[in-house]
């Protein structure tokens, strides 16, 4: 079992950078394949990013590319998103998610633990 709880959302101005944090508790944390997934209204949740379980390999959805970075520190079991150069359209909330299997998954169904989301709120 895994759970988890974001926190460090907020109201952020067009430009600006946020880091959220995804606390994990439960032993499956250090083998699990982590993400960020954000959902905004009327819209599908939809995949932000992916880190493995040694931080080997990482992946984003074109969207936030060269903007988002993603990152986790297993000692403190926590999972990182580093939000930077923040745009309108970033605006939703945002789910940290675990798969306990290690796999490389850019769609919800891989993964098996959720937290409660945070929401990130940009302004022009």
């Amino acid at each position: 079992q895994v759970q988890l709880v974001e926190s460090g959302g907020g109201l952020v101005q067009a430009g600006g950078s946020l880091r959220l944090s995804c606390a994990a508790s439960g032993r499956l944390f250090s083998d699990s394949t982590m993400a960020w997934f954000r959902q905004a209204p009327g819209k599908e949740r939809e995949f932000v990013a992916y880190i493995t379980w040694n931080s080997g390999s990482t992946y984003y959805v074109d969207a936030v590319k060269g903007r988002f970075t993603i990152s986790r520190d297993n000692a403190k079991n926590t999972v990182y998103l580093q939000m930077t150069s923040l745009k309108i359209e970033d605006t939703a909330v945002y789910y940290c998610a675990a798969d306990p299997n290690g796999r490389f998954g850019a769609t919800k169904i891989f993964y098996h633990y959720w937290g409660q989301g945070t929401q990130v709120t940009v302004s022009a």
